[in-house]
């Protein structure tokens, strides 16, 4: 009898033993689902990171700063439930870059950053950056098809993709046309050439003792001239470079012709704003900046002004330079399919992309959203200083990519260097060619 006592003792412990933890069980599992779903408690989300500046990339006035981004998050949040994406604000681009390296090297780089373009080599040279081709490649919802040629290549380094462009803007001529009707002068049709271009210059000026001095152009330098006539410097990244082909010859001559017009004077900006100047290359920001009334009036008032493709060389053609925006992925992220979609959002979701149109200055990086009838609309507005979308639509397939190299800022500043000296030297330009083209490879040799 107590046997059969104790075993029946000892069979409800075991059951009271089960019965607690079924209900511990049955509580985590109670809070697990709670936490899961649409109730009062939070969801438990994975966290993706953004690397964001605020203000205009296009260094003008902007008030929309994160509208875009946080369109972009809310959109992605709703298709993605389980991932939370937060950013820091307040960061403005001119501490960006240093931002970043901070957080790189602290390593909590964000999964996803923007990349200004003094910034992209380096991130690129140090590893930072995830190379997005088995990405891309993989991707059947992606094709880089839909974008710009060159808006797609500004986000290579070394021949790997590195970034996603988000937005861009190439260079454009911005035109005096009021000095143009003044002087009975045609405006140039978009495939106008260096010819036509100095012929103008030429026409246009003139100065009076009266002080109403009149300039052909300002702000077109040796970049302009060699893209123009087909000089790609720095094929070779910091490699050798051959700074005496007869290219650079016939730009190096048309800017001292240029400059000659002008009997010493420097001409500036400023004298393009006060209605002195008949031409002036500018990025297609600016342009889409002061079409707002609000800036018209503060700057270009005192006359019509619209713009053109850059002129053509003789052994060039209408070329533009392009200024991208890109997005990149950090190297080290644990969220690498997380991110990737996130890129995609906000480069390749026509949707996010139109919203360029109307809270940025630059355009759209997919053709179809930059080529629609709404773009149109939006870009070319009803007064005076309308822009040719068939004429944009040649700049942007007609531009050329800045060179992206360990170095090239230093590289570029010693072809400014051996510019200057030419043009203000009384030497042969030939002679002085060959004499810079050892010193411009000196330095080359010195950052490999």
């Amino acid at each position: 009898m107590r046997v059969i006592v104790s075993d029946i003792m000892k069979t409800k412990e075991v059951n009271r033993g089960l019965k607690v933890s079924l209900c511990i069980i049955l509580f985590i599992l109670s809070i697990l689902i709670m936490q899961l779903g649409d109730g009062s408690f939070r969801r438990t989300r994975s966290n993706l990171t953004i690397g964001v500046f605020s203000g205009s990339y296009w260094d003008v006035q902007n008030g929309n700063t994160y509208r875009i981004l946080d369109d972009a998050i809310e959109k992605y949040e709703k298709k993605y439930p389980g991932i939370h994406v937060t950013y820091e604000t307040g960061i403005v681009k001119s501490d960006y870059t240093e931002w970043l390296n901070e957080k790189i090297m602290s390593g909590s780089m964000p999964d996803v950053v923007f990349i200004l373009g003094i910034d992209f080599s380096s991130l690129a040279e140090i590893g930072a950056l995830k190379n997005l081709a088995a990405l891309s490649g993989s991707d059947k919802n992606f094709t880089k098809e839909d974008y710009f040629s060159s808006a797609w290549e500004s986000g290579k380094y070394a021949g790997k993709q590195y970034a996603l462009p988000f937005e861009c803007a190439p260079q454009l001529m911005f035109v005096n046309k009021t000095i143009l009707n003044r002087e009975k002068i045609a405006l140039p049709d978009a495939d106008w050439t260096w010819d036509e271009f100095y012929s103008i210059c030429k026409k246009v000026a003139h100065s009076s003792e009266e002080g109403n001095n009149q300039y052909g152009v300002t702000g077109y330098d040796w970049t302009c001239a060699f893209n123009a006539d087909g000089v790609d410097f720095f094929s070779n990244g910091s490699g050798k470079v051959d700074f005496t082909v007869p290219a650079i010859t016939d730009s190096l001559n048309l800017l001292e012709k240029l400059n000659e017009l002008n009997d010493g004077y420097q001409v500036s900006g400023a004298d393009f704003s006060d209605g002195n100047v008949a031409f002036q290359p500018m990025p297609f920001s600016q342009y889409r900046a002061y079409k707002s009334q609000e800036l018209r009036i503060k700057k270009y008032s005192g006359f019509e002004w619209s713009c053109l493709t850059m002129p053509a060389g003789p052994d060039g053609d209408n070329v533009s330079e392009l200024d991208t925006l890109c997005i990149g992925m950090s190297s080290s992220t644990n969220m690498e399919k997380e991110a990737w979609n996130f890129m995609k959002l906000l480069s390749a979701d026509p949707e996010i992309q139109r919203e360029i149109l109307l809270y940025s200055d630059g355009l759209p990086v997919m053709r179809n959203v930059t080529l629609s009838d709404e773009a149109q609309e939006l870009i070319e507005g009803d007064h005076e200083n309308s822009l040719n979308m068939e004429m944009l639509e040649q700049a942007i397939d007609h531009s050329v990519v800045t060179p992206r190299f360990r170095g090239y800022s230093g590289a570029k500043e010693q072809v400014d260097l051996a510019v200057r000296s030419i043009l203000d030297g009384v030497s042969n330009i030939e002679t002085e060619q060959i004499l810079w083209n050892r010193e411009i490879n000196n330095y080359l040799q010195t950052i490999n």
